[in-house]
């Protein structure tokens, strides 16, 4: 079963159950709001990888009212769920199903402002993640911002043991169902978590500046990175 099959398949209740399958839901999604140096008046460019049903592109274009938001998912079904969040603002939000690992990113060099995701790129292998992190910051504009709220590999086995350990009793702590455990177990099978050093020393090697994680829970974390000012000779990052 493929990585988009398993979200299909997922899409119905993926949302029912995120507070009791992410513990310190609302500190770990805040975190991505509070590091967006963005006005409510800005009419900037978002782009979403990995939105599933629009949870986190929602609550940014909330946060963000004059903002344009793409949203690229793998999983057909999960893209139709956030169309359907998303309905009320015909125009404003733009919808891909495509395999952002494999393809180049919509739209071309400098296109947007802001690019988030949540609980996605850890999926990809550590060599994908690492040429992803080119892309998006080819893609951001001078100045543009990189926000990822995912999951890490703790850096030691024993730490990732503490991890496994601490989420298992969370979740139950929070009366996560049976069925909903056992589906959120199987799409762990998907995951390729890398360590959160790891993941903060690719970003430099992509050029990225200020690289530096807001969040950290666990296994959960949030880290961003901007884009600074590009060498014209050779479009690189002039202090990467």
């Amino acid at each position: 079963m493929t990585v988009g099959t398993v979200f299909d398949a997922a899409a119905g209740n993926y949302d029912r159950a995120r507070r009791q399958l992410v513990p310190g839901f609302d500190g770990f999604y805040g975190a991505v709001l509070d590091s967006l140096p963005f006005g409510p008046g800005e009419p900037i460019r978002v782009l979403d990888l990995g939105a599933g049903t629009g949870l986190l592109g929602a609550m940014v274009a909330e946060r963000l009212p004059r903002s344009r938001v793409t949203l690229v998912d793998l999983s057909v079904e999960m893209l139709r769920v956030a169309r359907r969040r998303l309905s009320g603002e015909p125009g404003r939000f733009e919808f891909r199903n495509m395999d952002y690992a494999r393809k180049p990113l919509p739209g071309g060099p400098r296109e947007y402002d802001l690019v988030v995701s949540a609980l996605s790129i850890h999926h990809l292998t550590h060599g994908d993640k690492r040429e992803l992190f080119e892309k998006v910051h080819d893609a951001l504009a001078v100045g543009g911002l990189f926000v990822n709220a995912d999951q890490v590999q703790g850096e030691t086995p024993e730490e990732e043991g503490r991890y496994q350990d601490w989420w298992l009793r969370r979740v139950r702590e929070a009366g996560v169902s049976r069925g909903d455990l056992d589906a959120a177990l199987a799409r762990m099978r998907a995951d390729r978590n890398a360590t959160l050093g790891a993941q903060l020393g690719w970003l430099g090697e992509a050029g990225f500046e200020e690289v530096e994680c807001r969040y950290k829970n666990y296994r959960f974390a949030v880290y961003n990175s901007r884009k600074g000012h590009e060498n014209s000779d050779d479009g690189k990052d002039a202090h990467g």
